[in-house]
């Protein structure tokens, strides 16, 4: 009775803690001194990672690391966002109607289409060493897991950046320990887990409801007369081939996009926007991706379920390793639509949240650029004495950093394995199909 009064205490404490980190900075804040952050899954990874992990309990090492990541930083998947107000700047050049500050974004456009042509989806030199940076971090973190003579799975999607990202990784964990066993596959047979889309819940997502909030939402976020008069002669003339809301909007994404490209990442393109601007499209962007993959009771709150052959794959391959007198490491490489969904079926960092109230999200610390940039990535580190102990512990690290499960603990930021898995496994149970 007194260990589980103190679990639950322990818990208060790190939600409250959780809490007053989140409102110590709004995401205004971030998005002036970080303007990428606006772009919510287009963001890039951090250059460096600092956070200070808290030491294991007495007698407990790390003994196995289960991940789940994201490729690194990639040029976009497609053209149709760059083409959707590139080919309305084209039209406004053809008829003279660009300003002077049009015409310099235009040359910014045509350097930007350049430098894309045909590497769309492709993993960029940025986004390699992100990976790298990532996996040599792994290594000097975990010694007692990634040592010589230990064993790594690595796992990707057969999506040809998600394979790169993990050779990239797994290459600089090689030069950081050259003597660890790491076996590498991309195969059709592990898509069902590593990457599954559920089409019927996909179809779902956005019911009469859910539309009706989210326009109400968004409707006062998405127009820009200032851009519109700052780029063209005569707005209310262009405006007959020239969308407001979409121009603004693909322009702002396509100017953030670059920080994902070594080439030309400072360019002149995030300068024409303002703070506020780049707030509000984080507004209604955050709300889209709540709405497809958050529990959100406008559809049911059924989206992170899409996730559930993952779930189940990650306890049972624990369960397996844990067996093992040296289980190493499992590394899996795939896709934001996947960690997304991924954190808020677990509810790593109150990202389980639901509500039928979008304007809550932000004042919740419901971000979603803090989950999936480039390079994002979920990391399970496992604990014990020996091979012999039965009292299994986990931390959890959402990109690198130290995160909170929704489940009573006597040793945060640590979490009795036994206990997280019963969680899952009946949060599991209760999904009706």
């Amino acid at each position: 009775m007194t260990r589980h009064i103190t679990r639950i205490a322990t818990v208060v404490i790190a939600v409250c803690c959780s809490l007053f980190t989140v409102s110590a900075q709004t995401v205004r804040d971030i998005i002036k001194q970080h303007p990428t952050y606006a772009s919510c899954n287009y963001d890039t990874y951090p250059d460096s990672v600092s956070s200070v992990l808290t030491p294991a309990p007495k007698d407990k090492k790390p003994f196995y690391i289960s991940h789940y990541g994201r490729h690194g930083s990639r040029y976009i998947s497609n053209r149709i966002g760059y083409d959707t107000p590139y080919i309305m700047m084209q039209r406004a050049d053809s008829l003279d109607e660009l300003t002077t500050e049009g015409q310099r974004v235009l040359h910014e456009m045509n350097q930007i289409m350049r430098d894309t042509e045909n590497r769309w989806g492709e993993l960029t030199g940025y986004g390699k060493r992100q990976m790298q940076n990532i996996g040599k971090r792994m290594v000097e973190r975990f010694p007692e897991v990634l040592h010589a003579g230990a064993r790594v799975t690595a796992i990707s999607t057969t999506v040809p950046r998600c394979i790169e990202s993990m050779g990239c990784q797994a290459a600089q964990m090689l030069q950081a320990c050259p003597q660890l066993k790491i076996s590498m596959q991309a195969s059709g047979r592990t898509q069902f887990y590593m990457n599954h889309q559920d089409k019927q819940l996909r179809k779902g997502y956005m019911t009469p409801e859910a539309q009706k909030a989210y326009d109400d939402y968004t409707k006062p976020l998405m127009s820009n007369s200032r851009l519109m008069e700052l780029i063209f002669k005569n707005p209310d003339i262009v405006k007959e081939f020239v969308d407001e809301e979409y121009f603004n909007y693909y322009l702002m994404k396509m100017a953030l996009f670059q920080d994902n490209i070594s080439y030309n990442r400072n360019q002149h393109l995030i300068k024409i926007f303002n703070t506020d601007e780049f707030y509000r499209m984080w507004q209604a962007d955050n709300a889209l991706w709540y709405i497809q993959h958050g529990a959100c009771k406008l559809n049911g709150g059924r989206q992170p379920y899409s996730q559930r052959h993952l779930l189940r794959q990650l306890i049972a391959d624990a369960d397996s390793c844990i067996k093992l007198s040296e289980p190493g490491a499992q590394l899996r490489f795939g896709h934001e639509t996947v960690l997304l969904p991924l954190v808020c079926l677990i509810g790593v960092n109150g990202y389980d949240f639901a509500t039928d109230n979008l304007n809550e999200l932000e004042a919740h610390g419901w971000w979603c650029s803090s989950v999936f940039p480039m390079g994002s990535n979920l990391q399970f580190i496992f604990y014990r004495n020996n091979p012999k102990d039965k009292d299994v512990l986990i931390k959890v690290l959402l990109n690198e950093a130290e995160a909170t499960l929704p489940i009573p603990t006597d040793c945060a930021p640590y979490y009795h394995w036994s206990d997280f898995r019963q969680y899952c496994l009946n949060k599991l149970a209760a999904y009706k199909q």
